[in-house]
Order: C-alpha cells, then structure tokens, then sequence
C-alpha cells in the first residue's frame, strides 16, 4: 500500500451504481446497485405511508433519534440524523476544521468528493489487490487529522477487524468509519457503532441499503456530543423528512433488528453461492477479492469493459470498477443477489468471457 497526495482527482468521482441502470439500462437485471432486493417490505411501506398525514406539521425528529440512540445504547447527544450517509459525509467536509485528510482507498468515492468540494486537499492511503485490501494502520500518515475508512468496504467487500481500525484513533484526529453495509454483515461483528471510549470516533450508518430506501435518502452520525453539535450546525433547517423519520424509527425497532439480522445470514449464503460460480471461470483469468463479506464482491476480469459491454446485451447491469481510486479497468463489482438470480448472471458471464466468432 502506499500514500498518494493528489492534487486533481484523476477519478470520476461522483460515478455510482445507478448510472449503470438508468436509462437505457433501466430494464438490465441490477447488480450494479447495492440495494438489497426485493425492499423495502410491505410493512414498511406501510409505516412510510402512514406518516404521510402529517406533511403539513414540520419534520420532528427528536422520536427517532432516540430510538436509534436506543437501538446503540447511546444518549442522544451522541446521534444526529442526516438525508443518507453521503450529506453526513458533505457536513463533516465543511464543519470540520481539519488541515490534513486522508482517504483510505478503494472505498466509496463521495467522502473524497465531499472533502475537495469544500477546498480540502486529500491524500490517498492505496490498497492493494497484493495484500487483499487489507489496511496496516501504519500506511496512515501520522500527522492526519481526518481518517475516512469504510467496513466493510465498498466496493472491495473487505471487514477490518474492529480493533485494527481502533489503531488508527488518537487524540486530535477525527477517525471517520463508514458502516453503511454493517447490518449486512451477520452479528455485525466488527462494527464500532455504540463505542465511546475510541477518541475522535466517528460512524456513519445508513438505513438505504438494507431497506431500499434510496429515493427516502436517511442515515445517520453517531460520534460525541461536541463533534454532533458542530454537524448540526452546518445542516439546514429540517433536512430530513416526515417520512424519512418514519422509516428510521420502525428500521431500528426489534422486529426490523431481527429482520435485518436473517437478510444477513441469507446474503452470506448467497454470496458464498456466488463466489462459488465464479471461482469456475478462474481459469478464464477471472479472479474474487476473497473473504468478501459485504452484499457485493469485487472481481478481476480480464478486458472488464468489453464484458461489461456484453453482459449488458445479455440483460445484466454489473458496476464498473475504474472509477475507484486504487483500481484499474479490469475490475467490476457484482451485487449479491439470489440464487436463481446468481444462477443465470454466471450463465450470461461465461457467454460475455468468450469471444464472439469471426463472421463468416
């Protein structure tokens, strides 16, 4: 691994999944998007609608950031709801006060994104395949004052252990950990969601990904009290909605808890299913970033885009991988779906791997 101070991005920073399905890919079968499947549930749907008679009062949040605090065992000092996971990373870009970021990468792009729209420079802690995108916290400069990691990580679907990313924490640094895939992740081991003792500790959560409340847009911060103060500030008035405070009270509740927690076990069986057929195609230079444990894993295809290209004229969307920093054009993420599912994108892969016949 190494540190790259960057002064132009280099990257298409605000490239996402959903650019892969939009349009003319609106009809692909999506595994560009993390978004579990088949969400959100009916109940839920309901919860939603049911708030939908109280539009004409301003959005109060002060139930639901207490059943999340509730949910991690915190005071509600400690929580602060945001618009989904990427405005908490827009208000920690501007509040804070910081003279040297650093981004450990490949990991989701908007924190970056976010720290350079607000005139900060970022350096780059870059992972390699070599050492399976696995962190030494000694690659992170010492003298940075903003560590921004994902666990697990999009899109490398790596899970640090939780106390290895404790190593990065010290007095006067700001530790960012995006869990936005945690509750993905059976047990959520790992997570550092409900510590208070890691100085500097900041984790982000986001309840989009589980519950496929995207177009809801609804996250939240937990981190102490003076670091959720200076957030708060730099929000608006109201930036979460009726019906996105809903959906985060009945998201945190025991039955959603229990809920989350088999989708869980059932994505580490799919994904094992996945992993399993595309270890076939080894031989065809395929290659699985290996133990995934996020509802995505990354792979290395050889000539990734051209087969991109054609998985897409066989009706599958899979999401690029050069728009990561640290990644090259050889790589795709590939969300966990079902087997049947699985089953038929691996039919269409191995069709995409081989090239078509000369004419004639």
């Amino acid at each position: 691994m190494r540190t790259e101070a960057t002064g132009g991005s280099g990257h298409d920073l605000r490239h996402h999944g959903d650019a892969e399905v939009r349009d003319d890919g609106a009809a692909l079968v999506d595994l560009a998007v993390n978004v579990r499947a088949d969400t959100p549930p009916a109940w839920l749907r309901e919860e939603i609608a049911g708030s939908l008679s109280s539009l004409a009062a301003y959005p109060d949040g002060r139930a639901a950031r207490a059943a999340v605090a509730a949910r991690h065992g915190l005071p509600v000092e400690r929580v602060l709801l945001t618009a989904g996971a990427a405005e908490a990373f827009v208000l920690l870009a501007r509040a804070l006060k910081v003279r040297r970021p650093v981004v450990v990468h490949p990991q989701f792009t908007e924190p970056e994104a976010a720290l350079r729209d607000a005139g900060h420079t970022v350096d780059r802690v870059l992972l390699r395949e070599a050492d399976g995108f696995r962190l030494d916290p000694a690659a992170v400069p010492e003298d940075a004052d903003l560590v921004v990691i994902g666990n697990p990580t999009n899109p490398t679907s790596v899970l640090h252990p939780a106390e290895m990313l404790v190593r990065l924490a010290r007095p006067g640094r700001t530790l960012v950990v995006d869990e936005a895939f945690m509750d993905a992740v059976p047990g959520e081991r790992e997570a550092l969601a409900g510590r208070t003792e890691v100085p500097g500790l900041v984790v982000l959560r986001s309840l989009t990904k589980t519950w496929g409340l995207a177009g809801l847009r609804i996250g939240y911060v937990l981190a102490a009290p003076e670091t959720i103060a200076e957030l708060e500030r730099a929000q608006p008035l109201w930036p979460v909605s009726t019906p996105a405070l809903a959906a985060a009270r009945a998201c945190v509740a025991p039955r959603a808890l229990a809920e989350a927690g088999h989708a869980a076990h059932r994505i580490a069986g799919d994904r094992a299913h996945l992993v399993a057929g595309l270890a076939a195609f080894a031989a065809r230079g395929v290659r699985v970033v290996e133990p995934a444990e996020g509802p995505f894993v990354l792979v290395r295809i050889p000539d990734a885009a051209e087969v991109r290209r054609r998985l897409r004229a066989l009706g599958y969307a899979v999401r690029r991988g050069d728009t990561f920093p640290g990644l090259g054009a050889d790589w795709v993420r590939v969300a966990v779906r079902d087997r049947s599912t699985a089953n038929a994108f691996l039919k269409a892969l191995s069709a995409a791997l081989t090239p078509p016949a000369p004419p004639g």
